[in-house]
């Protein structure tokens, strides 16, 4: 069908609104409606769109979105998990290598041990961007396995963007070739890092009050940054994070957000839908060798990630959802598969097994992504039958006269950490009778630092709660809100606890204030509303603006907070 670029973003948007809504209906996720909707007009169905334009148009959602990524990076929290992420990310990408390169040799489909290789490379890789959009909209790219999955993820687009500075020299490798290519990557990080802390600091500040050149601006960054990159024959994408990050910690982050996000969704599902194009028409040959290339692909992702995890003590959650979350084949394995094929080292045949597999595992992996918690509860009991414990013994130690701890804390977060220090400045002598229930490892390690008892384990599992006393605890604490709590919700666990414990005052989180009156009648002791706490201080801020006296409140604040040594910082 001939038409114009203009038309051809009519049929991709209605297409994929269309199939949105009946997904909803059907309740799937988004991300597999438009990858269906793009391969129904795909060149391999109806054939109605042009898709060498849509990759074109897709390609800017795929920079915004990385770019939107890399202003919420926290890069000081990654590193604090560097050890794990650099080791776990070594063991992956070397090990799913070596096994890939090791059964496409022996077994096919490659026809050659360069092939074998090009497959290998292409099964190591995972999707940074079906990855980072399920994270992001689960809320749970700043929690420890997403933090370590993201940073796998980093380095495995390190690895390849090397891998395809040498593919050229396949034939006739060169040394030289290597650091070149890490010094393009140097040079990209100099750039933004010099850029990013002496030029735009000003610039942004000359412009801070007109929020339209605010966002122009950013947008200008991001876009520089992937021509740059591009231009040293780097990956666009990364450039376009590597903005990000870098004016990450500039006071205008949120309201670039705020104003990209509506841009960016427009773009990235084009690039989605765009994706959907790439999807051949099946065949029973391709299907064949896609299952096997799909299991190789899981199975390598379960052999490489999870050891190395919990040999490093990060326990069952971290080391099985941070597998969970990279069983999957990247966009840019088919980039280099495609360019493997133009320099005659790849078969069609390979790339379109590679791409069945890349539309099955994006399926598959946003399943397994959502439903990671019930994915977890299944499996770890197995686990323990295989004689592999988790990070810690769940029930926790008694104190010198042998008794349980009298309060309970269920879930540790921003709250939580707050109320620690606060009972450690008043009330010293009542950390020895306090009790962490958690599956945060390096919570367990800061608390037991702070003198605090923990309880390694899911919250929401009536096993765990028993191991930890709950039973015989006077008080039970949870302030973690709805939001956070997976499988469950605050009157889901006061009715267990209840059961569990009738004589205890049990405390509770509200978000709603519709929510209260149910959780009384659940048998609440008192529920918790953050939300009317920091109404009231929010009051005393505009009083104080009022009466002239700002500079005092903000020096209640500064001394409240001096000398502060919380757990979560």
């Amino acid at each position: 069908m001939e038409h114009g670029l203009v038309t051809d973003i009519a049929v991709c948007i209605i297409a994929a609104w269309l199939v949105a809504v009946l997904s909803q209906v059907a309740r799937q996720p988004l991300l597999l409606a438009y990858l269906a909707a793009g391969f129904a007009i795909g060149p391999h169905a109806l054939a109605w769109v042009h898709q060498d334009s849509i990759q074109t148009i897709s390609s800017i959602g795929l920079a915004l979105l990385l770019f939107m990524i890399g202003l919420e990076i926290d890069l000081k929290r990654m590193l604090n998990a560097g050890k794990v992420i650099m080791l776990t990310a070594a063991v992956q990408i070397f090990g799913c290598v070596f096994l890939g390169w090791l059964v496409f040799d022996w077994l096919g489909p490659a026809h050659s041990r360069l092939e074998a290789l090009y497959l290998g490379v292409a099964a190591a890789m995972s999707s940074t961007v079906i990855i980072v959009k399920l994270l992001y909209d689960k809320r749970e790219l700043e929690t420890l396995a997403g933090r370590i999955s993201l940073g796998v993820l980093v380095l495995q687009d390190l690895f390849i963007i090397l891998f395809l500075a040498l593919q050229p020299n396949f034939k006739n490798p060169a040394v030289g070739a290597v650091a070149l290519a890490l010094g393009k990557v140097l040079l990209l990080v100099a750039v933004a890092y010099m850029a990013g802390r002496f030029v735009l600091p000003p610039l942004f500040k000359l412009v801070a009050r007109l929020p339209e050149l605010v966002l122009v601006g950013a947008l200008a960054w991001c876009f520089a940054m992937a021509g740059l990159a591009d231009w040293l024959g780097l990956s666009y994408a990364m450039g376009a994070l590597v903005a990000g990050v870098m004016v990450s910690t500039f006071p205008y982050t949120l309201d670039v957000v705020a104003k990209v996000t509506g841009i960016r969704d427009f773009f990235v599902t084009l690039f989605f839908v765009g994706l959907g194009m790439e999807i051949p028409a099946p065949t029973w040959n391709f299907m064949l060798w896609t299952l096997w290339f799909c299991l190789l692909i899981i199975g390598s992702r379960f052999i490489t990630i999870f050891p190395p995890l919990y040999c490093m003590r990060q326990g069952y959650r971290v080391s099985l959802l941070s597998t969970i979350n990279l069983c999957q084949l990247s966009e840019l394995s088919l980039v280099l598969l495609a360019l493997g094929a133009a320099s005659g080292e790849v078969s069609e045949n390979s790339i379109g097994i590679a791409a069945f597999s890349f539309a099955f595992l994006a399926v598959g992996s946003t399943y397994a992504i959502l439903k990671n918690d019930a994915i977890l509860r299944r499996v770890a009991p197995q686990l323990n039958r295989l004689g592999l414990r988790d990070l810690y013994p769940s029930a926790p130690e008694t104190g010198s006269a042998g008794k349980s701890r009298r309060i309970c804390l269920l879930g540790f977060s921003w709250t939580a950490s707050s109320l620690i220090e606060e009972i450690s400045r008043e009330y010293p002598a009542l950390l020895t009778e306090i009790v962490v229930v958690d599956f945060n490892p390096r919570v367990y390690e800061r608390l037991r630092q702070h003198g605090v008892m923990v309880a390694y384990g899911d919250i929401t599992q009536r096993e765990t709660l028993l191991h930890a006393g709950v039973a015989e605890s006077e008080i039970i604490i949870c302030s973690l809100p709805n939001t956070v709590l997976k499988g469950a919700d605050n009157l889901k666990m006061l009715r267990q606890l209840r059961e569990l414990n009738p004589r205890a005052q049990i405390i509770v989180h509200a978000e709603l204030l519709e929510d209260i009156p149910r959780l009384y009648a659940a048998g609440a002791s008192y529920v918790s509303a953050p939300r009317l706490l920091e109404a009231a201080d929010l009051l005393r801020v505009i009083e104080a603006i009022e009466n002239k006296l700002l500079d005092e409140k903000r020096a209640e604040q500064a001394k409240q907070l001096k000398d502060r040594n919380e757990v979560i910082p």
